[in-house]
């Protein structure tokens, strides 16, 4: 093996925890039964290195055949790294009948057209998702398997999940995404996270729903004395529609774990004491952040307590919505200060 492909791998063995290292090898199937049983997993890091270097070394294994360890293992561990999300537009009239062969033939020989040097391996998922993982060189020096791109891909949805990409290659993934799932254009779908599979299941509404209904739940009747049932009786109401109103706007049950939500605001500074900043022609801009660890449940949770008001403001229900959680937020009209409206950009 060559130094970056030893640098790879040693990078690769540091970043997979030692408990799930074993079943990530056994996955890979490029080691003897004799090198596998060898392995003792108490030793440290290092130490194990250095074993997986020598036996990688005994059994002549490339660049590429690490590159295939590193992405069985960010296959079953997705929720790492920032993704990014994007939607195919337009789709042309034989969209629907590209299989999981012709698309990567597609994908191939699209990539090699625009880009010389480029290492490309395509997997399919258990749960149907297409995996893509990208290296990328260019014209005078070999492809990078140090940073890699992944594309993840479900045949016929018009949902592509990036990540990795940097700006000046974005061009590049569009056209040949485009090219190769029969689709005249590629956006922004303005959602990100550092959880693939929660974004993609906010995106496909993959989580439970509350429809809105006239009727509130009934509640369970309690044996107990009460000293003021008109008073309890209302508070159980109230809290009873609060709890409706939050599931409406944000689900029931597991919702998905989205860390942030960014609302970008272009609207005219309005304070008749500060006329300064009143009598600017340019729109005043700022950037409003919320995060969490569980931003639907936060905002949820929220809502049903009694903190924040119901119903839930639409700047906040957009989120599970329309499966975005980047806003721009701008005056309708220059005349108009109540009237705001959210881009699409």
């Amino acid at each position: 093996m060559d130094d970056s492909t030893k640098v790879l791998l040693q990078r690769l063995v540091r970043r997979i925890p030692i408990q799930i290292l074993k079943t990530t090898l056994d996955k890979w199937g490029r080691l003897t039964a004799a090198q596998r049983r060898s392995m003792d997993f108490t030793q440290s890091k290092w130490a194990l290195t250095q074993k997986l270097l020598d036996d990688c070394e005994e059994n002549g294994l490339t660049v590429k055949h690490i590159a295939e360890l590193e992405m069985i293992y960010v296959i079953e561990n997705p929720n790492h790294g920032m993704w990014y999300t994007f939607q195919l537009m337009d789709p042309e009239d034989d969209a629907h009948s590209i299989d999981l062969t012709h698309f990567k033939e597609l994908f191939k020989s699209h990539l090699s057209e625009l880009i010389r040097h480029v290492s490309v391996k395509i997997k399919k998922h258990t749960d149907e998702a297409v995996w893509i993982r990208i290296a990328w060189g260019d014209s005078f020096s070999r492809p990078n398997h140090l940073k890699p791109t992944y594309v993840v891909h479900y045949l016929q949805t018009p949902y592509v999940f990036v990540s990795g990409l940097r700006s000046k290659l974005k061009p590049l993934v569009s056209q040949v995404l485009t090219l190769s799932t029969r689709h005249q254009a590629i956006k922004d779908a303005n959602l990100s996270g550092r959880k693939l599979t929660s974004i993609r299941d906010l995106l496909m509404k993959h989580y439970q729903q509350v429809f809105p209904t006239k009727y509130p739940h009934p509640l369970t009747e309690k044996n107990q004395t009460v000293s003021n049932v008109h008073i309890e009786k209302e508070q159980a109401d109230a809290a009873a529609n609060r709890h409706q109103l939050a599931g409406e706007a944000f689900g029931d049950g597991m919702l998905p774990q989205l860390q942030s939500a960014i609302y970008k605001l272009e609207t005219k500074f309005r304070d008749p004491t500060n006329k300064t900043m009143t009598e600017q022609e340019e729109p005043f801009r700022c950037v409003v952040k919320f995060s969490s660890t569980n931003l639907l449940e936060s905002l949820r949770s929220c809502a049903s307590s009694g903190i924040a008001s119901t119903p839930v403001t639409p700047l906040l229900s957009s989120i599970p919505l329309k499966g975005r959680n980047n806003f721009v937020i701008k005056d309708n009209a220059p005349a108009s200060s109540s009237q705001m409206h959210q881009t699409q950009n």
